[in-house]
């Protein structure tokens, strides 16, 4: 490329030359994903290396994808936790995509449905401002948890979706949560057996955004 660009540069006038040179650059520049999660993206209970996100980075290898992985996922993690980690994340690695996986533990502990929703909201708009495109990953709560509470529980993502034009991936657990066998003891993991699922629902909406 860099010998082309000489040649070229030689019967073009300078500001065109510059220009292709940047475009060139550009094209090659690789798209940095930052992932913000919970256990659920940390690998909680499995071997390391046999995840979704790292499953992600050989996928993009795979294809030949310039994007490089930065999992920021923490076991534990709920959307307060998230939203005062972000900024410093945002300025360590600039990344062009934010995928954030958010909001399980809130769940799970009963926390308001409203405090959530606003956590997800003040991260999607830093991450924004930052020129970082937000891929949200949505979660369902048992039903144990009372219709109400579940229903505005998983609303909430898609209202954050459609409110902030972020795209969504609906359930990160679609095909895994109705099956016993693919959780780690404790029913709340999945094993290394449900990673690729999860892998495959998250893929769909995320290709369009490295692939840009």
């Amino acid at each position: 490329m860099l010998a082309i660009l000489k040649k070229l540069s030689a019967k073009l006038p300078v500001v065109a030359a510059l220009a292709l040179a940047a475009s060139a650059s550009a094209y090659s520049a690789p798209k940095t994903v930052l992932v913000v999660g919970d256990s659920l993206s940390a690998e909680y209970g499995i071997t390391r290396g046999t995840g979704w996100v790292p499953l992600l980075e050989r996928k993009l290898k795979a294809e030949k994808i310039p994007a490089a992985v930065v999992n920021a996922s923490i076991s534990g993690e709920t959307t307060i936790g998230g939203r005062t980690r972000l900024p410093a994340l945002l300025d360590l690695h600039r990344p062009d995509v934010v995928v954030l996986e958010l909001g399980a533990n809130d769940g799970l502990r009963g926390l308001p449905v409203a405090s959530a929703e606003g956590n997800l909201r003040a991260m999607v708009d830093m991450a924004q401002k930052k020129n970082a495109t937000v891929l949200l990953v949505g979660m369902r709560m048992p039903p144990n948890y009372g219709r109400a509470y579940t229903e505005n529980f998983f609303n909430m993502y898609k209202k954050i979706s459609q409110e902030t034009k972020s795209p969504l991936v609906p359930f990160m657990l679609e095909g895994v949560a109705e099956k016993p066998a693919l959780f780690q003891a404790d029913r709340l993991h999945p094993t290394a057996a449900a990673q690729p699922l999860i892998l495959n629902n998250i893929w769909p909406h995320l290709a369009p955004l490295v692939k840009k």
